[in-house]
C-alpha cells in the first residue's frame, strides 16, 4: 500500500515536543512546553489523557510502565504509566535536562543537560548514578547502545562523544557540529540514534546530510542525503527492524533510507514546513509519529511495506508530483526505459521493467515522473556512497557492486534537476464557521444566526441547532442519517449537504422553518458525478458550488434558478442580503501560496457582478480560514495568519486589513476563530483557541471581542493614532453610502456622528501640525474637512498668529464654496433635463386610462377647438407679420423651467395694461389656468424629487409611486415627478397670476403697472420648507450659533429632509392652504384637467372668463400662447 500522510494536529503549545509509542504500540505519547504528557489512543483522539508533570517538559522516555520526563525545575522525574502517579525524583542537575533516554532493557536512564553533565542513572536504586564529564557547552542529546556498552552525546561545543558506560571515558570524539552558546541557538538538536538490535551503527544527523559510523572502530561508513533536504537534518530514527532509517530536517522534510541499498524509499514535507523534532516508529514498524516547534503531532502510515516496495526503485521528488500533474502527457511509460532501450539494465533493472512496463504508478501509489528519477540516479552515482559501502564486510561489498555497477552508463544521458518553484497543493473546500469534517464531534457552522453541531459516533448521529435569538426559532434536533457534512444558517432556512455514496447521489437539503404552509423541507439530488463542495443562504434564496465548477441557485422553498459556471473549483461561500461572495481557486501557486479569486453577485430584481473573479491577497504562504459578510453586509474574509480583511467600497473595491488577531494571541500555537465582524459598533467576535485553530464542542466555547486597527505606521505616536482613526471611521461607515446608494433604510444620526468623530479628529491633527510648524500638512487635512470645520481651522490658525496658513485656507474655503455652488447648480440642471424629458416622455406616450375613459369626449371636442382656434391666430399673425418691418417669433420654452414661461406671458400682459391696448387675441383663462398650473406642477415635482431622494423614502407605506429598485441610478427623480401629477394644485393663486397677466383691459387707469419682478413674486408662494424654516429657524441658530444664513439654510434643508413624508407633506398642504381659498377642490382635480369651481373667489370681475370650457393643455395651446403674447408685445 502507499504511504499515507495523515493530517497534523494541534497537541501541545509551542516549542519543543518530543514523540513515542508506547510498549506494545497501541498508543501514542507526548509531551510538549506546557508541562503535559498526553497519551492519544489514536491521531483522531479528542479527548487524550493528560498528565502534568511540571511548568515545562523538555523531554521524556517511556519503558515497562515507567515514564521519565525532563521538566524545567532542573530535576528527572519519574512516574508510573498509564496512571501518571509521581513516583519520585530521579536525578538533579543544576541547569535544566535537555535529553532523556531509556537503555534496551529499561534498567537504565540516561540525561544530558545544560550544565555540560551527562548522568547515567539506575532506574530502581536512583543512588547508582555516574556522571559523565568532558562537553564544554550544554549537552543537546543523548542515545544508549543497544548492548549497554557505549553512550553517545552531542554537545553544543560542536562534538560528539562516544562514551564506554564500564569505564566512564571518552572512546572517540568527532567535531560535526556548528558551535554556539545555548540549546536555543543550536541549529540543529542532533538526535543521534544507535542501529537496533546489534549496535552496528550509529546514525548522526550533521548539516544536510546522516553520518553512518561503524561500532568500535568508529570509523566513517556511508552518508545519507537527498537534494531535495535545503535545511539541517535534526532528529533521526531506527525502523524497529533496523534496516531502514527516517530522519526530519529543520525544513519540515522526512526522509526515509533503505540502509542496506541507501535507496531513498520516502519523502514527505510538512504541511507549513515546520521544524521536526522528533520522530518515533511504531514497535512493529508500518507507521512514523512526529511532531514539530509549533507542538502540532502527525502520523505517517504504511511507512517502508515490503510487499509495496519490491517494485519501487525510487522515491519520487518533492514537489515534482504535484508539478507535472499540471501537464497532460502520458507518463504511463517509463522515461528512461523510453529513451534508453536495449541497454543492459542489469538485474535490478530487469525486474524493475518487468513490473513497470505495465503499471504507470510506482508502488506508493503516485505516478511515475522524470525528476524523481534523474535525482535518484544522481545519488546512485556518489563515489563517496560506493566507497563507503565497500567497508561494511565483503559479502555486501559484492552485492552491492555487482547491483550498482550497471547504472554508472546512465550518467551519459542524465538531464538537469528541476530546481525551480515548487506548486503549492491547492486548499480544499470549506464551510465559513465550521471545524473540521474528520472529527466525530465538530461545528457545521457558527454566525450570526446561531449554531450548527454535529454529533457522530458509536452513541448517536444527529445534528443540533441552536439560534442565538429565541425569537427567530426554537431550538432544533435533526437526525443525520444522510450523513450530512455542511450546513448554513439564515434567519430564514437551514441548508444541508451530503457527498454521494455508492448508492445515493450528492443531495442538498432544505429546512424553509420560515415558510407559511406545513411543507417546510425539500431536497434535491445533484447529477451523477457531482459532488456539493460548499453552500450558503441569502435572503431568499439558496446556492451550491459542485465538483463540476457549477454553481446552482435555488429559492428558498425549492424552486431552481439561475446556473452559471464558475471560473475555478470552489474554496467557499457566503451569503448575506441580495449579496453572495464566492471564493474559488484562480489558478496554482507556487512556494506555499494560495492562487485565489473571488466573485462579488448582487442577486436582486436587478443582478450584477460587482467584482469580476478579482484576485483574493492572502498573506505569504498562507491559506483562507473564513469568508463572510460583516452584519451590514459588507465582504470579509480572514487567512491562516490571523489577518482579517474588509472590502473598500470607497476605495475601487479593494481589500483593506483591519485586524491582526495574531497580535492579541498569547502563544505562538494560540489562534482565534471567527464567528461575526460588526461594523456599528466596531467589533470582531471571535472565539479564542489555546494551542489549536478551532474549538471543540464542550465546553461550550466562550465569545470574545476584539478590537479593529489599520495597520498603520507610527501608531505609537499621536500623528499615527489620529490618522489610524480617522481612516477607521471613514472605512467602517463607508456602508452607510452603499445602503444609501442602492435605497436601503439607515439611520442618518450614525452618519451624523461619525462625520463629528472624523472631524474632531481632522481638527486635533490639524492642530497638532501647527504646533510642529507643518503648515502644508495642515492645507491637506483643511482639504479633508467640511466647510464649518474648515472655518474654525480659519480661526484656530489666525490665533496661533498663522496669518499665510489662515490666507491660504480663507482662499479654499472659498473655492470649495464656489465649487459646491456650481455642483448645486449643475444638479438642478440636470434635474431640470431630467424632469423635461420624462414630461415629454410622458406626454409622447399618454393614452387613455381606464380612469380617463370617461373623459375621452370632452377632450376629443377640447382639441377641435383648439386646432380651430390655432388656425384663426395663424392666419391672423400672418397679416400682421406683412405690415410689420421686423418680427422674430420666440420658440415655446420648455415646461421644465419652472419660471420663464409664465414670465413671458406676464410681461407681455403688463405692458398691454399700462399702454391701455386691447389684445383681439385674448387667450381664455382656462387656457391660462392650465399654463400656470403646469408651471406649479414642475415645483412640486422638484419638491417630491427631493422627498424620494432620501434613503428611507424606499420603506414608505404611503407613496403611490413605484417602489424604487435598488441599484438603479437615475428613476428616482422620474417616478417623483410622475407622483407630482397627483399632487393638489393652488388654483385661487393661480386665477390670480392670470388676472394680473390677462386682465389688462379692465384694469382701472389708477392701478399702477405690476413689475416683472413683483409678478415673480406673486407666482412663486412659499414653499412648506419655508414656512418650516421660519418657524424652526431659531432652534437651528440655538443650536449652532456659529452659522451664518446660508449655513442655517444648509442645516434646515438637511433637517427638513430627515423628516418623514408624512411631516413633509403637511407643511407643504399648510403652505398651499395658505394660498389657495378651498384646498379641499384642488386635491380633486386630476393631472390633466382643471375645474373652475372657485372662482368666486376674488376674481368676480373676471367670472365670464373663468367660466369658460376647459381644454386640455397640449403643446399646440402653449405654442399659440407664447406666440400671441410675443405679438402684442411687439404691437407696442
Amino acid at each position: 500500500m502507499p504511504l499515507s500522510q495523515k493530517p497534523m494536529r494541534y497537541g501541545h503549545t509551542e516549542g519543543h515536543t518530543d514523540v513515542c509509542f508506547d510498549d506494545i504500540g497501541s498508543c501514542i505519547v507526548t509531551c510538549g512546553s506546557d508541562g503535559d504528557v498526553r497519551i492519544w489512543e489514536s491521531l483522531d483522539d479528542n479527548d487524550p489523557k493528560s498528565i502534568n508533570v511540571g511548568e515545562k517538559a523538555y523531554s521524556f522516555a517511556l519503558k515497562n510502565g515507567r515514564l521519565i520526563t525532563a521538566v524545567s525545575n532542573n530535576t528527572v522525574q519519574i512516574h508510573t504509566f498509564p496512571e501518571g502517579a509521581p513516583d519520585g525524583i530521579l536525578t538533579r542537575f543544576t541547569m535544566n535536562a535537555n535529553h532523556v533516554v531509556f537503555s534496551a532493557d529499561g534498567s537504565k536512564v540516561a540525561a544530558g543537560s545544560s550544565d555540560f553533565l551527562v548522568k547515567i542513572v539506575e532506574v530502581t536504586d536512583s543512588s547508582q548514578q555516574k556522571t559523565f564529564r568532558g562537553h564544554d557547552a550544554p549537552v543537546l542529546s543523548v542515545s544508549f547502545d543497544p548492548k549497554n556498552t557505549f553512550l553517545a552525546s552531542a554537545s553544543c561545543d560542536g562534538s560528539v562523544r562516544v562514551w564506554k558506560i564500564s569505564e566512564q571515558s571518552c572512546e572517540t570524539n568527532w567535531p560535526l557540529l556548528q558551535k554556539c552558546n545555548d540549546v536555543v541557538n543550536a541549529k540543529t538538536i542532533c538526535r543521534h540514534a544507535w542501529q537496533p538490535k546489534t549496535g552496528k551503527l550509529l546514525a548522526v544527523p550533521v548539516e544536510k546530510v546522516v553520518k553512518l559510523y561503524r561500532r568500535e572502530t568508529w570509523d566513517h561508513q556511508l552518508d545519507l542525503l537527498d537534494k531535495s533536504v535545503t535545511q539541517p537534518f535534526n532528529v533521526v530514527a531506527w525502523s524497529p527492524c533496523g534496516q531502514y532509517l527516517a530522519a526530519g530536517s529543520v525544513g519540515g522534510w522526512i526522509v526515509i533510507w533503505n540502509v542496506d541499498t541507501q535507496e531513498c524509499l520516502e519523502r514527505v514535507k510538512h504541511d507549513k514546513s515546520y521544524t521536526i523534532c522528533g520522530l518515533a516508529w511504531h514497535p512493529k514498524g508500518g507507521q512514523v509519529a512526529y511532531t514539530d516547534m509549533e507542538g502540532n503531532l502527525g502520523l505517517l502510515e504504511n511507512v517502508c511495506d515490503v510487499d509495496g516496495k519490491k517494485s519501487n526503485h525510487k522515491a519520487s521528488a518533492p514537489g515534482v508530483k504535484d508539478y507535472d500533474e499540471l501537464f497532460d502527457e502520458d507518463d504511463g511509460e517509463d522515461f528512461l526505459n523510453r529513451d534508453s532501450v536495449g541497454d543492459d539494465w542489469g538485474p535490478k533493472a530487469a525486474r524493475n521493467d518487468e513490473d513497470d512496463d505495465d503499471d504507470p504508478m510506482m508502488a506508493s501509489g503516485r505516478p511515475r515522473n522524470r525528476g524523481a528519477i534523474i535525482e535518484d540516479d544522481e545519488n546512485s552515482l556518489d563515489t563517496g556512497l560506493l566507497k563507503a559501502n565497500s567497508a561494511l564486510d565483503k559479502e555486501e561489498e559484492e552485492d552491492d557492486q555487482e547491483s550498482l555497477a550497471p547504472l554508472l552508463p546512465l550518467s551519459s544521458t542524465q538531464g538537469p534537476f528541476y530546481d525551480g518553484p515548487v506548486p503549492t497543493p491547492q486548499q480544499k473546500p470549506f464551510q465559513p464557521g465550521s471545524t473540521p469534517v474528520h472529527l466525530t464531534h465538530r461545528f457545521m457552522v457558527w454566525n450570526s444566526i446561531g449554531i450548527i453541531r454535529c454529533y457522530n459516533d458509536e452513541q448517536d448521529n444527529a445534528i443540533d441547532v441552536e439560534f442565538h435569538d429565541t425569537a427567530v426559532h426554537h431550538a432544533m434536533h435533526l437526525p443525520n442519517s444522510l450523513n450530512h457534512t455542511m450546513a448554513a444558517l439564515s434567519s430564514e432556512a437551514i441548508l444541508l449537504a451530503c457527498e454521494s455514496t455508492e448508492e445515493l447521489a450528492s443531495k442538498l437539503h432544505c429546512i424553509h422553518f420560515n415558510s407559511w404552509d406545513s411543507n417546510k423541507e425539500w431536497t434535491v439530488d445533484m447529477l451523477q458525478n457531482e459532488e456539493i463542495e460548499a453552500v450558503c443562504l441569502g435572503q431568499g434564496w439558496a446556492a451550491c458550488a459542485t465538483s463540476t465548477l457549477l454553481l446552482r441557485l435555488f429559492t428558498n422553498g425549492g424552486v431552481q434558478k439561475d446556473i452559471f459556471s464558475l471560473p475555478g473549483p470552489v474554496v467557499s461561500m457566503a451569503g448575506h442580503g441580495e449579496q453572495l461572495l464566492v471564493a474559488f481557486h484562480k489558478g496554482t501557486g507556487f512556494e506555499g501560496d494560495q492562487c485565489l479569486g473571488v466573485q462579488l453577485l448582487e442577486l436582486g430584481r436587478k443582478k450584477r457582478q460587482l467584482l469580476h473573479g478579482d484576485p483574493l491577497p492572502l498573506s505569504r504562504k498562507s491559506y483562507l480560514t473564513w469568508l463572510g459578510f460583516s452584519a451590514e453586509g459588507t465582504p470579509c474574509y480572514a487567512d491562516s495568519e490571523g489577518v482579517v480583511r474588509m472590502l473598500n467600497r470607497g476605495l475601487g473595491n479593494t481589500w483593506t486589513p483591519v485586524c491582526d488577531t495574531r497580535e492579541h494571541c498569547k502563544g505562538k500555537s494560540d489562534h482565534y476563530w471567527i464567528v461575526g465582524i460588526h461594523e456599528n459598533p466596531q467589533q470582531l467576535r471571535c472565539i479564542p483557541c489555546k494551542g489549536a485553530r478551532f474549538p471543540a464542542t464542550l465546553p461550550r466555547p466562550a465569545v470574545a471581542v476584539l478590537p479593529f486597527k489599520l495597520p498603520f505606521c507610527q501608531t505609537a505616536t499621536d500623528k499615527g493614532q489620529m490618522e489610524e482613526q480617522f481612516w477607521r471611521s471613514v472605512l467602517f461607515h463607508r456602508y452607510l453610502d452603499y445602503l444609501s446608494q442602492n435605497g436601503y433604510e439607515h439611520d442618518e444620526s450614525v452618519k451624523s456622528q461619525a462625520t463629528q468623530e472624523q472631524q474632531n479628529l481632522l481638527m486635533k491633527m490639524f492642530a497638532l501640525s501647527c504646533t510642529l510648524e507643518r503648515e502644508f500638512r495642515c492645507m491637506e487635512l483643511a482639504e479633508l474637512m467640511t466647510q464649518n470645520a474648515r472655518s474654525l481651522a480659519i480661526k484656530y490658525a489666525s490665533r496661533s498668529r498663522r496669518l499665510n496658513l489662515a490666507q491660504r485656507l480663507s482662499e479654499l474655503t472659498a473655492e470649495r464654496a464656489a465649487e459646491l455652488a456650481a455642483a448645486e447648480e449643475h444638479g438642478m440642471q440636470e434635474e431640470e433635463e431630467e424632469e423635461e424629458d420624462f414630461r415629454n416622455h410622458l406626454n409622447a406616450g399618454y393614452s387613455s386610462t381606464p380612469t380617463e375613459s370617461g373623459q375621452a369626449r370632452i377632450r376629443n371636442l377640447q382639441r377641435q377647438q383648439s386646432m380651430e382656434t390655432y388656425e384663426e391666430e395663424e392666419e391672423k399673425e400672418e397679416e400682421e407679420e406683412e405690415g410689420t418691418s421686423e418680427v422674430t417669433k420666440p420658440r415655446p420654452p420648455p415646461i421644465s423651467e419652472k419660471v420663464s414661461a409664465p414670465k413671458s406671458v406676464t410681461k407681455a400682459a403688463v405692458v398691454s395694461s399700462s399702454q391701455k391696448r386691447v389684445n383681439p387675441f385674448k387667450v381664455s383663462s382656462s387656457q391660462k389656468d392650465q399654463l400656470v398650473q403646469l408651471a406649479n406642477i414642475i415645483d412640486n415635482m422638484t419638491k417630491q424629487g427631493k422627498k424620494n431622494s432620501m434613503p428611507n423614502s424606499r420603506v414608505a407605506p404611503n407613496k403611490k409611486s413605484p417602489v424604487i429598485k435598488p441599484l438603479v441610478p437615475k428613476p428616482k427623480s422620474k417616478q417623483a415627478a410622475a407622483a407630482a401629477f397627483f399632487q393638489p394644485r393652488t388654483p385661487s393663486t393661480e386665477k390670480k397670476n392670470i388676472g394680473e397677466r390677462g386682465g389688462g383691459t379692465e384694469a382701472p387707469p389708477s392701478e399702477p403697472p405690476q413689475t416683472p419682478a413683483e409678478s415673480s413674486d406673486n407666482k412663486r408662494p412659499k414653499t412648506g420648507f419655508q414656512m418650516w424654516l421660519d418657524e424652526n429657524r431659531s432652534c437651528i441658530g440655538a443650536d449652532n450659533p456659529h452659522f451664518e444664513e446660508t449655513e442655517i439654510i444648509k442645516e434646515g434643508m438637511s433637517r427638513f429632509r430627515n423628516l418623514s413624508a408624512e411631516e413633509r407633506m403637511v407643511w407643504t398642504e399648510k403652505a398651499k392652504g395658505k394660498e389657495a381659498g378651498d384646498s379641499s377642490e384642488g386635491k380633486k382635480r386630476k393631472r390633466l384637467e382643471v375645474v373652475n369651481s372657485d372662482g368666486q373667489e376674488g376674481q368676480g370681475k373676471k367670472s365670464k372668463e373663468d367660466t369658460s370650457s376647459v381644454t386640455k393643455p397640449s403643446s399646440i395651446q402653449e405654442s399659440a400662447i407664447a406666440k400671441l403674447s410675443a405679438f402684442a408685445f411687439k404691437q407696442r
